[in-house]
């Protein structure tokens, strides 16, 4: 347990750093937008991109984790709208919940978190799971939430919006390159190599502050104050239910002789165990549902996350290197 808590507590006291910088006025909330550009735009990038150069193409595509994974998540989101919808919450509110119950954050935590507890081999899985949820579940549910009181075209409409954001969004495209990479066996050299590695250093540590800033500059944000009711049990599906479910279903691929291995099963039940995504609340501003009700579900699984992240890990036998 202690060797994953020097990993695990230094993660979360970034997040941690970055919301007191943010609500102490250190760090001016008008600096926030420009410190989540960078993270997705430069720094994550060249992570990403590293990673995808460095590991098999059949990692990041393994078909049988992309099947075990959306599974799970849309078992997840139909289940998260089916016990969330009431007078309170209605279909828009719902679908952005269920969002937040089945997208980890794996851009800005996971990946680096997974890697520095497992070794380099997880990135491969858990970047599929990124994949996965940047192009479906992402997709669904905001073609849901915009299917709230529209006609069977709205919802199509609203699908093809949501699936060109997924296209605009710089981390696909990055994994993608890396893979190109990887295939074509190339490799970056002389001050390319050293930019794009500099840029990758700096992607943990600044993407961490980030959803501290960012979680709390979307509670300031928050147009309502949302009954705990509304809120917690979502944040609890996120962390319990969701890796759970993803175990399951794994473990039994596994056992009915699938090419999954049981490295790949622990990598993608952490991955589901990691508190919601921390951009979400930005998408649910942008498509007027209830961000305060989505602020404070990312906010309660990400508190809650370094008990039962670090004790999940613990009970798979996490030893890191």
């Amino acid at each position: 347990m202690q060797a994953i808590l020097a990993v695990t507590i230094p993660f979360f006291a970034l997040v941690l750093c970055g919301y007191l910088a943010a609500r102490r006025h250190v760090l001016p909330e008008s600096a926030i937008p420009g410190l989540n550009a960078f993270v997705l735009y430069f720094a994550l990038p060249c992570m990403l991109f590293r990673f995808g150069m460095n590991t098999p193409v059949f990692d990041l595509l393994n078909p049988v984790v992309l099947v075990v994974y959306l599974c799970a998540a849309l078992l997840i989101v139909s289940f998260t709208i089916a016990v969330s919808l009431n007078d309170r919450v209605q279909l828009k509110d719902a679908a952005f919940g269920a969002l937040v119950a089945a997208f980890p954050n794996t851009g800005f935590m996971g990946v680096p978190l997974l890697v520095a507890l497992l070794g380099p081999a997880a990135a491969g899985p858990v970047i599929a799971t990124m994949l996965a949820d940047l192009f479906v579940t992402s997709s669904l549910c905001i073609a849901l939430a915009q299917a709230h009181g529209a006609a069977e075209h709205g919802a199509r409409v609203a699908a093809l919006r949501a699936l060109r954001g997924a296209l605009s969004n710089p981390l696909p495209w990055s994994i993608a390159l890396g893979a190109a990479f990887s295939v074509a066996e190339l490799k970056l050299s002389g001050p390319l190599d050293v930019i794009v590695r500099m840029f990758a250093d700096a992607a943990s540590p600044v993407a961490l502050f980030t959803i501290g800033a960012v979680l709390w500059r979307a509670g300031q944000h928050a147009h309502t104050r949302t009954p705990v009711r509304d809120y917690l049990p979502v944040a609890l599906i996120k962390l319990f239910v969701h890796p759970l479910l993803v175990f399951m279903l794994a473990a039994t691929a596994h056992a009915l002789g699938a090419p999954l291995s049981v490295f790949q099963l622990t990598v993608l039940t952490l991955a589901a165990a990691l508190p919601s995504a921390s951009n979400v609340s930005l998408l649910a501003e942008r498509y007027g549902a209830d961000n305060g009700r989505v602020a404070r579900i990312i906010m309660s699984s990400t508190v809650l996350a370094f008990v039962s992240f670090t004790a999940l890990a613990w009970v798979f036998a996490v030893r890191p290197g």
